[in-house]
């Protein structure tokens, strides 16, 4: 376990896994965080997440690896995060998965107008999961939204960066898959008018109602990619039925050098 030192010199404790630092506060607790350093008035606070997928591209992405390391908070979204912990003997972070957490992000920037913007997935989707998130708080101002089909560096993505800017959002969610989502985030974060700037994965397909979510005796067991895997298998079936294996390999290997007589 390791330490680092938040803004007001106390100290967030973090679990490392693969050598990326990820937080062991309760969701309530980072949510809370993350809304203070909106309050302070920081700018271009990066907080991302990793799960299995995320962890094992950031073994063969030193771009991808880079971006997490720089980020300012990245927390738990799977249960093979967790599973990681116990088998390399570090303490086991709290799982925070976006479309629970989502709702109460939703209802503390309501209740202390802090705006929002919603960036990525397909034409269309952010825009109604931005519809689906006001249904349930009138009161919450969301500055715009935009879809995550454009290249990065191209003429659409500065229109993108531009569009921000102008709406100066409190609060940018980014879901563009990754890493395309975590190295956009690595190269705009400090060119947007923005406090925070988030990685969301899939979560505005979730909020728009475009893809249901996994029944609670599935997610609530670290059983959803099968439930995800039944509904994508054609966008699925690469990262579960290969990537979950070569996760674990990773894992095994890993904990076999940490208990390996010598090692530090």
């Amino acid at each position: 376990m390791t330490s680092i030192l938040e803004m007001d010199g106390t100290a967030a404790a973090t679990s490392r896994i693969f050598d990326i630092p990820i937080e062991l506060g309760q969701p309530v607790e980072l949510l809370e965080r993350i809304m203070g350093w909106v309050a302070a008035g920081r700018r271009s606070q990066r907080v991302m997440y990793v799960n299995a997928h995320v962890l094992n591209q950031s073994r063969v992405d030193p771009a991808l690896r880079d971006a997490l390391e720089d980020a300012d908070l990245v927390y738990c979204d799977g249960y093979g995060v967790r599973l990681a912990a116990r088998a390399l003997d570090v303490e086991i972070p709290h799982r925070m998965t976006g479309a629970d957490w989502v709702w109460d992000l939703a209802s503390l920037c309501e209740q202390r107008n802090v705006s929002v913007y919603l960036l990525g997935c397909e034409p269309g989707v952010a825009a109604q999961a931005a519809q689906r998130l006001r249904r349930a708080h009138a009161d919450l101002e969301v500055a715009g939204s935009h879809h995550g089909y454009f290249e990065m560096g191209s003429p659409h993505d500065e229109r993108v960066v531009e569009d921000i800017n102008a709406r100066r959002p409190d609060v940018v969610l980014v879901g563009m898959g990754t890493p395309k989502q975590e190295l956009w985030v690595q190269r705009n974060a400090q060119r947007l008018d923005a406090k925070v700037v988030w990685t969301v994965g899939a979560l505005f397909d979730y909020v728009s109602g475009r893809v249901p979510r996994a029944p609670a005796a599935l997610s609530d067991n670290g059983l959803e990619w099968i439930f995800r895997l039944a509904i994508e298998p054609q966008r699925m079936w690469r990262r579960y039925l290969v990537g979950n294996p070569v996760f674990l390999s990773r894992v095994m290997t890993h904990a076999r050098q940490r208990h390996r007589p010598g090692a530090a």
